[in-house]
């Protein structure tokens, strides 16, 4: 069990400190002020002195060399003190520092009041060393101060009754009650210099985690896909975290915050919201279109919060979130292509099995007839249960790509040889040699791939192409290449019509398809291959042998080939991929 820390003791003001006030980091700076001001006012303090003698001499007054020499003594020593000493918290013991102040002051006052020969007084002077120990120094310091200052007002009190036997008593009685108040004032002047020193600490405190916690809060509005705007009631946008940036389309950073709302006029519906937000004194939600002349419009959905004072002394605040509705849709319609995707998954597995049934079924029925109508008509059923056999299996090969998860097995696989057979194997199966031109120029590359996996993905771009080239040779090219910075690139080209924009935008999402007999599965089969292996893939519009065209491109990460391969190795393994189901 961890020991308790020792209880130190209470003070009127709270707990007592047996160190100073200002031993601290966090009390230095205070410190230096406040020496600064003790040392400014000893100086002031022996000007006067200085002055006072001359008065005293003006006016026909004897004054003493002594007591000349004494002023103009301490002038210099306060004088240097403020000029070169550092100032230092007191250590437990006294230093030679704090001699030479509170030390000095009370010797020099203490002379000045033994070489006194008027009816001047000048004990009140005491005050200042006495407040200097207590405000900076420890409480030992500052009794021990007001102890020696107690001590030679008595002394001087016997000195004076020695030479004045008459007034004994209230020489001393003066002396006591003198040496008693400078006892309070060391008191209070420490407990209160301990109290400031506490509260300037729990302050600096606050001060720290509240800075930091900006600094989180700030952190947290930055990093928010959500545009976030405080606007105040004049329409002036206080604060504006990056994502709003973006949404309102202002590229220009240095135009951050603040600015007018009202500025633009596609930004009247998000001015007119915050007014309304003012005017009603409650939250507010709308969706809000942003006309910029030179891009396309920008839907948002916006929601008001009010920030307002309760007793209406500060100025009211519009806080305006901001959400693209893009974005919304693209996350919900993700939602629903997962939650169709599980459920597409089941159903694929239960028609398997019927549609088997029905394709063997069909077989044997086909072998028995000889009716040229009857037999069309059984071919109808072998195509569309080929089709749907196809789709079945593509929708359980995304179920298989998902339950590999991101690590798979990849082995070093050369480029260009797996592509020449691959492409061989498929204009057999599609009839299509002349409109395909291989031009590989990957030789010696390998890349990271599973076998099977780069089998299906350049089949899957291979179809794709086919179904929107024209008849022409060479409407279909697949080239390989290595880029500038060593990555192996494929690319799938064919020399189809353009895609629309809202096309691109979804090519790579399943079930997406601008073809009513496509399933909409092959080319995001062909994205979660990619990233299963860590390729990339991507569209492009691209002009080869002065024809415009799609292209679809793949970046594979490299691999060494491995001398070892023989061909006869190379056979085994594609015999092995072409056996793959």
């Amino acid at each position: 069990m961890a020991k308790a820390a020792p209880d130190s003791g209470n003070s009127w003001f709270g707990p007592v400190e047996k160190s100073g006030a200002w031993e601290s980091d966090a009390g230095s700076e205070s410190f230096g002020r406040l020496w600064r001001a003790f040392m400014a006012a000893r100086v002031t303090l022996a000007t006067v002195l200085l002055a006072l003698q001359a008065s005293i001499y003006a006016l026909g007054q004897p004054v003493g060399k002594a007591m000349i020499a004494l002023c103009v003594a301490y002038f210099i020593a306060a004088l240097a003190i403020r000029v070169w000493a550092h100032p230092k918290p007191p250590g437990s013991t006294f230093d030679a520092q704090w001699l030479s102040t509170v030390g000095l002051d009370v010797l020099a006052f203490s002379a000045l009041n033994f070489l006194q020969s008027g009816a001047i007084n000048y004990t009140a002077l005491f005050a200042l060393p006495v407040l200097l120990a207590s405000v900076l120094g420890p409480i030992l310091l500052a009794l021990g101060t007001a102890a020696s200052v107690a001590l030679l007002l008595l002394a001087d009190a016997w000195w004076a009754s020695l030479q004045l036997p008459g007034d004994a008593a209230a020489r001393f009685l003066q002396a006591g009650l003198s040496g008693s108040g400078f006892f309070i004032i060391a008191l209070l002047a420490n407990q209160l210099a301990l109290r400031l020193s506490r509260e300037q600490k729990r302050a600096e405190r606050s001060q720290s985690a509240a800075l930091i916690q900006t600094q989180v809060n700030e952190l947290v509005i930055d990093t928010l896909v959500d545009g976030v705007l405080v606007i105040d009631t004049g329409g002036t946008v206080r604060a504006a975290n990056p994502a709003s940036l973006r949404l309102l389309a202002i590229e220009d950073a240095a135009r951050a915050a603040p600015f007018v709302l009202a500025a633009k006029t596609a930004w009247q519906p998000l001015a007119a919201l915050a007014q309304r937000t003012f005017e009603k004194r409650s939250p507010q939600q709308s969706d809000v279109s942003l006309e910029h002349p030179s891009r396309h419009a920008r839907r948002l959905q916006v929601r008001t919060r009010l920030a307002a004072s309760r007793d209406g002394s500060h100025e009211s605040l519009c806080v305006m979130f901001l959400e693209d509705l893009r974005e919304m849709e693209a996350r919900v319609r993700t939602e629903k292509m997962a939650a169709m995707g599980r459920m597409s998954a089941a159903v694929a597995h239960e028609i398997r099995n019927p549609l088997a049934a029905i394709t063997q079924a069909n077989a044997l029925l086909e072998e028995d007839l000889q009716d040229a109508g009857q037999r069309q008509l059984t071919g109808m059923v072998r195509q569309n249960a080929q089709r749907l056999a196809r789709i079945v299996e593509e929708i359980l090969n995304i179920s298989r790509v998902q339950e590999q998860g991101p690590q798979v097995q990849t082995s070093a696989l050369p480029l260009d040889d797996m592509l020449r057979r691959i492409c061989s194997d498929w204009t057999q199966q599609t009839a299509s040699g002349k409109r395909l031109q291989l031009l590989a120029g990957a030789d010696r590359v390998a890349v990271l791939f599973e076998g099977e996996h780069l089998r299906r993905l350049i089949i899957n771009l291979l179809d794709n192409a086919l179904r929107y080239a024209s008849t022409v040779d060479g409407a279909i090219q697949v080239i390989t290449e290595t880029t500038a910075a060593g990555q192996p690139r494929l690319s799938v080209w064919s020399d189809g019509q353009p895609l629309e924009k809202t096309v691109q935008s979804h090519l790579f999402e399943p079930f997406f398809s601008s073809e009513s007999r496509s399933s909409g599965l092959g080319l995001y089969i062909c994205r979660e291959l990619c990233e299963r292996h860590g390729a990339l893939i991507g569209y492009q519009r691209v002009v080869r042998n002065s024809v415009e065209g799609n292209e679809f491109f793949v970046l594979f990460r490299p691999a060494v080939v491995e001398p070892a391969l023989s061909p006869t190795g190379f056979d085994t393994m594609w015999s092995d991929i072409r056996k793959t189901p």
